[in-house]
């Protein structure tokens, strides 16, 4: 004999399932697209930042090449039916902490400063995108200082004086 109530139970958790990886691909798209905008804010994307890009998709969704390179494809589709970025930073507020968020924050300028440089472009947008992800000033700003000071060449880092101490200017922005 069937049992129904089981057989309810098993479809719910099923749907709930299918939910789920739905919301998971959707977080990864959103997070996706503020690293590709980021990328292109300033009308150059760089392979090194591209790389950057596929570095930490593939870290931190544990993707395999492919399913990461589907992933930007899918990303850029999606960015161009769109209109503004609310939609992607609006699903990452209702998935993720503000650890978590935080931490986008942080890979978002590890892709802006993998050119090793800081246009005005991606500076406005990074700074919109932190609006948007209902973070605090000193939250941006604490991510940026805590990125390019690990750079690799702290002398060519924009945010640092030749001697390598942040600028009094940056501190303030």
């Amino acid at each position: 004999m069937i049992n129904f109530k089981n057989l309810f139970k098993q479809t719910i958790t099923n749907s709930e399932s299918i939910k789920e990886e739905d919301i998971s691909k959707k977080v990864q798209v959103a997070t996706c697209a503020i690293f590709l905008e980021l990328a292109n804010a300033d009308n150059e994307f760089a392979d090194v930042e591209k790389e950057s890009i596929i570095s930490i998709l593939k870290n931190n969704f544990k993707l395999s090449d492919k399913d990461t390179n589907k992933l930007i494809t899918e990303t850029e589709k999606e960015l161009k039916q769109s209109i503004d970025l609310w939609q992607f930073t609006n699903l990452i507020n209702q998935n993720f902490s503000e650890d978590e968020k935080v931490k986008i924050l942080e890979y978002a300028w590890k892709v802006i400063y993998a050119d090793k440089k800081l246009d005005q472009y991606e500076d406005y947008l990074i700074h919109k995108i932190a609006n948007l992800l209902r973070l605090k000033h000193e939250q941006l700003i604490t991510t940026k200082l805590s990125v390019s000071a690990s750079l690799p060449d702290k002398s060519g880092s924009p945010d640092r004086r030749p001697d390598g101490k942040v600028s009094e200017n940056d501190k303030r922005n």
